[in-house]
């Protein structure tokens, strides 16, 4: 069982930047993915970035370029800056992670933080 915590989203200008972070605990091991999705309203939940156990990473079309995301496999964090942000980016991001030895892929994701809101105005 892995426990998910998100925080670092708030409220920010259409350009400006923000780091969502996320830690994770309850595993003795870090062989399962972690990734990031973005829940707008009267949308569909999709993801937007992950990192494999292996390290291999994966972000969106939309994002690419803007962000940067990292994964420490000692202290069990992932973290996400976006940069230029805008409206498009606005939702709830959540973190989640897959079941030992998951792929990364939404349908593969076993555990789930609670979100943290990120908000952008123009």
């Amino acid at each position: 069982q892995v426990r998910l915590e998100e925080s670092g989203g708030g409220s920010v200008q259409a350009g400006g930047s923000l780091k969502l972070s996320c830690v994770a605990s309850g595993s003795t091991d870090n062989n399962y993915c972690m990734a990031w999705l973005r829940q707008s309203p009267g949308k569909e939940r999709v993801e937007v970035a992950s990192v494999s156990s292996e390290g291999r990473s994966y972000v969106t079309h939309s994002l690419k370029n803007r962000v940067t995301i990292s994964r420490d496999h000692a202290k069990n964090t992932l973290e996400m800056q976006i940069n230029n942000l805008n409206p498009e980016d606005a939702g709830i991001y959540y973190c989640a992670a897959s079941g030992p030895y998951g792929l990364c892929s939404p349908s593969s994701y076993m555990n789930w933080g609670r979100g943290t809101q990120v908000t952008v105005s123009s």
